[in-house]
């Protein structure tokens, strides 16, 4: 039979908390993290809305437990304070013997060095060391080299699917008994080049974005980390860890529609949740709520909502974007939603649509507008769609529940 996968401890920071503590918190009051620009000087500082973590990057390297030296990206710090926690909590410190490995996805990777290199370079003497850090792998080896992994260390690049893709990947190397536990997700940082690129694409929204509405005008973008720690049943054995949760199904398809577009019928959507349920032993009827990708852009959620119609009929479970309280972390995003949807196994939540006000025409169901508690929740579809229509959807389950009904 095929190795189970069991998240035994997670990592994350984001514009509505620094750790595991504060993002809960900040769900738990509804209570949106994003604002004007402060740590970016742009053209574009006083007209859009993003979700900036709001820390210099001095303290970054403080939260990151480093002195101050050159060499690091704001992408690699982020990624560095979620994996340590993940790591803490998952105890990868102990068990050194058991095969270890780090999956860890970005996309814009180290551009903030590359901005001031250019800048730099039209000044005086240009240092390599912003170029070094620039490539996106550069932020993947400086957390393996500081959490001491080696058994295997790879970076994803998929855009807005990384992450989950990460997490997949990982998942997938520890079913074919490559390795015993990962640590996988996913860091990206806001960069002038991701403002400027986005805004020339005419998808971003001046104001808070509202997923799923009707009169929806695009995506307000975000930074953020987060990490899950992946373990096979005979490692449980060994570290005598706790299951949070079970993944327990993974899909993913690249339709290859459009560049940057979703194809309006949601094909590719759908075989990625079809895949991931077909995976997990489950039925539509199983799954109890779903964290959509929901990025507020026309295309996206018509795609999105047309492919959950496909695929769960007339019987819809809740559905919901967390995108307003973080905006679009991008390439992170697969991660942090994921964590978010612990979250909801773990407390018994569903997590608000927030901004929501009119339901679309084309759709016929409506995301969850307010903060649910003490919900029997036992599973969780998280989606991630990246550009080039590589779609990718986790689903996450109760571990303990599923552990009773084997024994």
């Amino acid at each position: 039979m095929p190795h189970r996968i069991f998240v035994t401890g997670y990592g994350i920071i984001s514009c509505i908390g620094d750790n595991i503590a504060e993002n809960l918190g900040s769900l738990l009051a509804s209570s949106p993290g994003t604002g004007r620009l402060h740590h970016i000087s742009s053209i574009l500082q006083e007209e859009l809305l993003v979700g900036e973590i709001s820390k210099t990057q001095e303290e970054l390297f403080s939260m990151a437990g480093l002195g101050v030296t050159e060499g690091y990206s704001r992408n690699a710090l982020l990624g560095i304070i979620a994996s340590r926690e993940a790591f803490r909590h998952g105890k990868l410190d102990q068990h050194r013997g058991l095969t270890t490995g780090l999956v860890s996805a970005t996309t814009v990777g180290g551009m903030d060095r590359c901005e001031l290199f250019y800048s730099d370079f039209l000044k005086n003497d240009s240092r390599n060391i912003y170029i070094d850090s620039y490539d996106c792998a550069d932020s993947t080896e400086k957390i393996a080299a500081l959490l001491g992994i080696r058994d295997f260390v790879t970076t994803i690049s998929t855009a807005c699917s990384s992450a989950a893709n990460a997490i997949m990947l990982g998942a997938r190397m520890i079913r074919s008994g490559r390795l015993d536990r990962a640590l996988t997700g996913g860091c990206e940082s806001l960069t002038k080049f991701h403002l400027n690129g986005f805004n020339a694409l005419k998808i971003l929204d001046k104001e808070p974005c509202k997923p799923f509405d009707q009169h929806r005008s695009g995506i307000n973008l975000g930074e953020g980390a987060a990490y899950l720690v992946l373990e096979s049943e005979k490692s449980l054995e060994i570290t005598g860890n706790i299951p949070i949760c079970e993944l327990a199904g993974w899909g993913n398809s690249c339709e290859a529609f459009h560049q940057t577009a979703s194809s309006p019928d949601g094909i590719g959507a759908f075989l990625a949740m079809k895949q991931a349920l077909d995976m997990s032993g489950l039925t539509p009827f199983d799954i109890n709520y779903i964290n959509a990708h929901g990025t507020g852009t026309d295309n996206n959620d018509l795609s999105e909502g047309r492919a959950i119609e496909k695929l769960f009929g007339n019987h819809v479970p809740p559905v919901s974007s967390t995108k307003p309280f973080t905006g679009h972390t991008t390439s992170a995003a697969g991660s942090i939603e994921a964590v978010f949807s612990i979250f909801c196994l773990q407390y018994g939540l569903v997590l608000p649509n927030l901004n929501f006000k009119e339901q679309m025409s084309e759709l016929s169901f409506s995301p969850v507008q307010k903060l649910l508690t003490d919900v029997r929740i036992q599973t969780v579809m998280s989606n991630s769609f990246g550009f080039g229509g590589n779609d990718t959807s986790l689903i996450f389950t109760k571990a303990g529940d599923l552990i009773m009904e084997e024994n």
